[in-house]
């Protein structure tokens, strides 16, 4: 391991694999049983998958059923599809990949960026279905002259790519001590080969598989029977089907952790490890801490995959807006128009007059309570407005009209807000040369909002 990276390599495919094992500490919260992560982000192409995809191409290579100029097609959650097309670009093969449309923007411009041919496909349709991006990618390698399926989920070189580096890799890098290993299954082909191996060095060793809330794999451990699933939003990790990758036989336990609890931890886990991980690694961590913590015991030595770069997820877990409209995050308090009209200082509640009272007692009225703007409503609506300086200056120009309704001299109504509206819309309208809005609750008008108003709550005093 001291001679990693010493020398030049010939390509980037032999910086595959000897990642780091990291101890985990803040994210832990103070639990005595030590927990490590696998850096597998660390990989050329930023996941796990990168071992397999070289695995899966030499293997058919070797098989002869991929030949020079030849065309590698998958379905991917999108990391496999990048170790594809990183070993491909190096091979000189043409990639065409199937992926489901929930899948981050982020890993579909990436695959373009390879030269890969990208296929979305709806997420929302049963696994046999014509649509479902694996059967699409079946379909394509069929129709495509000189194309062969990677076949992640059935192709034996995914878990053995695993038996013969991340096994040996952890059980060196634990010195032998490793008790708990924890990695999900999309595939299979992390915990059937990492486990297989382990288990052979050590049967005592706890292999243990971690599924996102609305996979079916947890609950078939668990029962043995096929539930139906459900749509999740934790990307690569969990399925609506057993692949045949997954040795269900090496995994002791099973444990299901919901969207929520996954892109939180991998939010912890970047800003309180500087560990830039997605929601899988999440997930997994997750799981891992939660049984740390119940073990109590600083003799153990718990291994936890971080599966990929959290790069990949800009748009999704590391975005506010895109987490509070799945409910992963508490939405901000945003003052409502109600709120901001209770603020106001004593006051009478809504001062208006109706169209026919005499300009003489609107000023009178105004006077009275001490307010610059005053609407005029007729029959619960405000069909106009008086300003106290413009009012007084035009009695002052024409004192004749004191005695004439204001009907004669208002201006164009106040913007009529409902109370349960942001006090955001306020705003919006008082900057578009209004200078009062009107706030109705259910059928009634209940007060008025001024610029000054608004600009006392902005400078945080009282209203």
């Amino acid at each position: 391991m001291s001679e990693r990276h010493r020398r030049p390599y010939d390509d980037v495919l032999q910086m595959v694999g000897w990642t780091p094992l990291v101890r985990l500490n803040r994210v832990t919260d103070g639990c005595r049983t030590p927990v490590y992560g696998k850096a597998e982000f660390m990989n050329p192409g930023g996941s796990v998958k990168d071992r397999i995809g070289l695995a899966m191409i030499e293997a058919a290579e070797a098989e002869g059923r991929l030949h020079p100029g030849g065309v590698v097609v998958e379905g991917t959650s999108g990391n496999t599809g990048l170790a594809l097309a990183l070993a491909a670009a190096i091979k000189g093969y043409r990639c065409i990949f199937t992926m489901p449309d929930k899948m981050s923007h982020e890993k579909v411009k990436l695959l373009r960026a390879f030269g890969a041919e990208v296929v979305i496909t709806p997420t929302a349709v049963p696994p046999d279905h014509p649509e479902n991006y694996v059967m699409k990618a079946k379909a394509i390698a069929a129709e495509t002259p000189g194309a062969v399926l990677a076949n992640q989920f059935y192709n034996p070189a995914n878990p053995e790519a695993h038996y013969r580096t991340t096994g040996p890799e952890l059980w060196e890098q634990s010195d032998g001590r490793i008790s708990h290993f924890f990695a999900g299954a999309g595939t299979g082909g992390t915990i059937t080969g990492t486990g297989r191996f382990l288990k052979e060095k050590s049967p005592g060793v706890r292999v243990i598989g971690v599924d996102p809330e609305g996979s079916l794999i947890g609950p078939y451990f668990q029962t043995g029977e096929k539930v139906e699933g459900h749509p999740y939003k934790v990307e690569g990790l969990g399925n609506d089907k057993i692949p045949g990758t997954l040795d269900l036989d090496v995994v002791d336990d099973y444990v299901t952790v919901s969207d929520r609890d996954a892109f939180l931890m991998a939010r912890r886990l970047t800003r309180e490890e500087g560990l830039f991980v997605g929601g899988s690694s999440g997930l997994i961590v997750h799981a891992a801490v939660a049984l740390a913590r119940e073990l109590d015991d600083p003799d153990a030595f718990v291994v936890a995959v971080l599966c990929d770069w959290g790069e990949h997820y800009l748009s999704k877990a590391f975005d506010d807006d895109w987490m509070r409209e799945n409910g992963f995050l508490p939405r901000p308090h945003r003052q409502s128009v109600s709120e901001l009209l209770r603020r106001k200082d004593g006051g009478s509640g809504l001062i208006t007059v109706p169209p026919d009272t005499t300009v003489r007692m609107a000023l009178s009225t105004i006077t009275a309570y001490d307010i610059g703007q005053l609407p005029v409503v007729r029959d619960g609506e405000c069909v106009g407005s008086l300003a106290e300086s413009d009012l007084m200056a035009r009695v002052i120009d024409e004192p004749g009209i004191l005695e004439g309704p204001v009907s004669a001299v208002m201006d164009a109504p106040y913007p009529t807000l409902d109370a349960h509206m942001e006090a955001d819309e306020v705003r919006r309208l008082l900057q578009r040369g209004n200078a009062a809005c009107v706030v109705r609750d259910g059928t009634s008008l209940v007060g008025i909002v001024t610029r000054y108003d608004l600009v006392r709550a902005l400078t945080g005093a009282a209203v």
